[in-house]
């Protein structure tokens, strides 16, 4: 059996190709994709090559490159070892966009019923700014801007409402995000870039400034101005990762105001929670799935996109060039 896959073969070069799919051993499970996420941020980045030599970006993307890490699918076959899943239950996992997977059990989590296929492959994401909020270290009533508007941006407008946050201040230069953000829970937009946002932040704030300021573009001229938006002794939360990070600059706030500046990567919890680290990878989605049920994550309304997997090149492409005019992209693999 062959499976489709989504693979960059070098800067600008994308091919769907034919991959023999490996024997399912004893301790795996197959899983039939139904659809995936872009990231837009993260696979344009890498689509584009939009990083610097000996960066961990050029240290990590190698052609071929298979992009994509939020898939959700059905178990088509269960190896004759793993025990609590079978046939047909409908899984997400980090996995790269490709019709069939071979992969172990933990690396499964189940979706619940009533979650659909397309909502339940936010989780990548989700569990990227789940790590981002818990590192800011929330207190009731917050003031928060968000700089940056995409995926992980509406995700955090929404993570800090739930976290009950009293101002959420939006900033981007597209509309249309801006628009997104103001529906999920953004109390506040600022349709500017953020080097002149500063005048606006001030005057929503009374002139304090915003107790935790998220920067979110993955951009590395972003940090200084967004450093300008943060009051004194608040926090500035690094959450987009940029592909020119010896660009990144800080300014005299850092130490005239005592400012806290955070980074978070996915990369930084444990698979499954300890006592020391009780939120790992694992309950992360579970708690997830949880807002997702009970409604007070929408994710649906975030979707503006969706492509067969034959057509990703045209994909990629129109995120290349209009990405202010799209969110979440969706492939449909029930069209592979």
């Amino acid at each position: 059996m062959d499976s489709l896959d989504v693979v960059f073969t070098g800067a600008l070069q994308v091919e769907v190709t034919r991959q023999r799919v490996p024997d399912v051993g004893s301790r795996q499970v197959l899983v039939h994709a139904s659809r995936s996420l872009i990231s837009t941020g993260t696979e344009g980045i890498i689509y584009g090559r939009l990083f610097a030599p000996d960066t961990h970006w050029d240290r990590w993307v190698k052609y071929p490159f298979r992009p994509g890490y939020s898939l959700v699918g059905q178990i088509v076959a269960v190896g004759a070892d793993v025990q609590g899943y079978r046939g047909l239950e409908r899984v997400a996992l980090r996995a790269p966009h490709r019709q069939y997977t071979v992969v172990e059990p933990g690396a499964l989590t189940r979706v619940p019923d009533g979650v659909t296929d397309e909502d339940a492959t936010w989780f990548g994401l989700s569990n990227i700014v789940q790590t981002g909020v818990r590192h800011a270290n929330h207190a009731l009533g917050d003031t928060v801007v968000v700089v940056g508007l995409g995926l992980l941006g509406q995700l955090v407008v929404q993570y800090v409402r739930l976290l009950g946050a009293k101002r959420v201040i939006a900033i981007d230069t597209a509309p249309r995000r801006l628009q997104m953000a103001r529906e999920h829970g953004a109390t506040d937009c600022i349709e500017t870039p953020v080097a002149d946002a500063r005048e606006d932040v001030m005057q929503l704030t009374g002139g304090r400034g915003a107790d935790v300021v998220y920067d979110v573009t993955g951009n590395a001229a972003v940090l200084p101005a967004a450093l300008g938006l943060v009051r004194t002794l608040g926090t500035l939360l690094l959450l987009g990762d940029t592909g020119t990070p010896s660009e990144q600059r800080l300014t005299p706030d850092v130490l005239t105001r005592g400012l806290r500046i955070v980074g978070a990567h996915d990369g930084n919890p444990p698979a499954v929670g300890t006592d020391h680290a009780p939120w790992g990878r694992v309950e992360m989605a579970d708690l997830f799935f949880d807002y997702v049920t009970r409604g007070d994550l929408k994710l649906s309304s975030l979707v503006t996109h969706r492509y067969a997997p034959v057509d990703a090149a045209a994909a990629y492409r129109m995120l290349a060039e209009s990405r202010a005019h799209a969110m979440g992209v969706i492939f449909d693999w029930s069209h592979a």
